[in-house]
């Protein structure tokens, strides 16, 4: 419920980005009167966690515009289905959620979310369905450590005679025992006659394993919900190296087909097109910590601006911000399109230099002197 949800739209190139829209916009940012977005996303969570269904009952304008949105009370709304196979639902009185009456409405002033639906595909069940039996070992085992702890965390016993008594007797030092010796009164000093003997009578906690029961019972809770165990205090804590993993595991583990159900239930619900859509904001659950965050930022020059990274650090924009940047031996985009667009051109063909006769006569003559030069030289060797 903590996170935002916002309207988006798709473009002509198939970006969704956040948008407002005067039939949309008011109703998820104030769904009712008496509740804002947190309080009424929660209310619809809770509901379907708790009963497996959450009925929210629409308000329409003169123009067929859902202005408010309720989030019902379960059991107070029973799915009804036609002869035809149309659905409808049975609406008792609910003054808070809009209905001053018992009403039958269609399902299209319905949006019903469900999961669960082992039985019937209008009714959900709550995950406590399957946690029932492992909550209610928990129970009693605390409730036992309470009565415990009630009783000055001394376990009861059994008062034993050298020989037989009578039951009036018997009956008589009970009464005596647990009303002197007992609850508030215990810790008091007894003083035993007659051979009476006390002898403590009950199993050890650490014997009955009380602190694993109630480990095992929370693990099972937890595994019915899809939390991870860490998440309550039970359990070790992962030894990821960073804060965002641990959200990462927890959103798609646990919350991601609660956000998705919901965002699909609006996006039907209120009647949206495919170009428009709600989404909920996941920067706040997915935050990094600082140092992966400014590595990520780092790494994303080249394809976030730098007003696009002053953004997820929650700072203005700055002139100039709103261009890409590389580095100087990179090119641009723009630059490496236009350069790739030019035809590729065949090399032109270069007609060797003419020699003249004044050079052909120079190299005659250079030949001669060689030659000349080179008999000398071996006329000499000889």
């Amino acid at each position: 419920s903590k996170l935002r949800i916002k309207l988006v739209a798709k473009d002509s190139d198939g970006i969704w980005s956040e948008t407002s829209n005067a039939a949309y916009s008011p109703v998820l940012r104030k769904p009712n009167s008496f509740q804002n977005r947190i309080q009424f996303m929660e209310s619809w969570v809770l509901s379907k966690l708790q009963r497996g269904n959450a009925y929210i009952l629409k308000q329409r304008d003169g123009r067929g515009v859902v202005v408010k949105l309720y989030v019902l009370d379960p059991t107070l709304v029973t799915p009804l289905v036609s002869e035809d196979g149309s659905v409808f639902y049975q609406l008792s009185k609910d003054p808070l959620g809009g209905v001053e009456d018992s009403i039958i409405v269609p399902a299209r002033e319905i949006i019903h979310d469900r999961f669960n639906c082992f039985f019937h595909p209008l009714v959900g069940l709550s995950p406590i369905f399957a946690g029932g039996l492992a909550a209610m070992q928990g129970l009693a085992v605390q409730n036992d450590s309470t009565l415990f702890f009630q009783n000055g965390a001394r376990p009861g016993g059994v008062l034993t005679a050298p020989g037989a008594i009578e039951n009036e007797t018997a009956k008589r030092l009970k009464e005596y025992w647990d009303a002197n010796f007992s609850g508030k009164n215990s810790g008091k000093v007894a003083v035993l006659g007659d051979g009476l003997k006390y002898e403590a009578m009950r199993a050890k906690a650490t014997d009955s394993q009380m602190i694993e029961q109630l480990k095992w019972s929370s693990e099972v809770v937890c595994s019915t919900y899809h939390v991870p165990p860490y998440k309550i205090g039970v359990g070790t804590m992962p030894t990821y190296s960073n804060v965002q993993s641990l959200n990462i595991e927890y959103y798609s583990q646990c919350l991601q087909v609660l956000f998705e159900s919901i965002e699909l239930c609006l996006d039907e619900g209120l009647g949206m097109g495919e170009n428009i859509g709600t989404e909920f904001d996941l920067d706040g659950l997915l935050r990094m910590d600082s140092i992966t965050q400014m590595d990520v930022l780092d790494k994303s020059k080249g394809k976030l601006t730098v007003n696009e990274q002053r953004k997820r650090l929650d700072l203005k924009p700055v002139e100039g911000g709103n261009t890409v940047y590389l580095q100087e031996q990179d090119h641009s985009l723009e630059w490496l399109s236009r350069r790739d667009a030019q035809p590729i051109e065949a090399p032109a063909l270069v007609d060797p230099p003419v020699e003249t006769n004044e050079e052909r006569q120079q190299a005659e003559a250079r030949a001669f002197v060689a030659e000349a030069a080179l008999e000398f030289q071996k006329g000499l060797a000889a």
